[in-house]
C-alpha cells in the first residue's frame, strides 16, 4: 500500500506519519512510505492543508492529524 505523508515536517506532520508507521504495524499491513516535504510539490497535488494522507493515489485526509481509528479504517479496507 503506497501512503503519503504531506506536509514540511511540522509536530503534526510529524505525528501523522508516526501514527500511521505505529497502526500499520499493529496491523501488520506493508506500507510504501514516503513524507513528502517540497511546498511545490505539495501544492502541485492540489493539497492547501497540511498534513495531508494520500493512499494509492487517493487524498483522504487533509489538515489535520488524523484519529487512530481513521487510520485503522484507511489500513484495514
Amino acid at each position: 500500500m503506497k501512503v503519503e505523508v504531506l506536509g514540511p515536517g511540522c509536530p503534526k506532520c510529524r505525528k501523522t506519519e508516526s501514527l500511521l508507521r505505529e497502526t500499520a504495524a499493529e496491523l501488520g499491513v506493508q506500507l510504501d512510505l514516503q513524507h513528502v516535504t517540497d511546498v511545490s510539490e505539495i501544492s502541485r497535488r492540489g493539497v492547501f492543508l497540511t498534513p495531508a494522507v494520500i493512499i494509492n493515489g487517493d487524498t483522504v485526509l487533509e489538515g489535520r492529524v488524523p484519529s487512530a481509528d481513521e487510520v485503522r479504517g484507511w489500513l484495514g479496507s
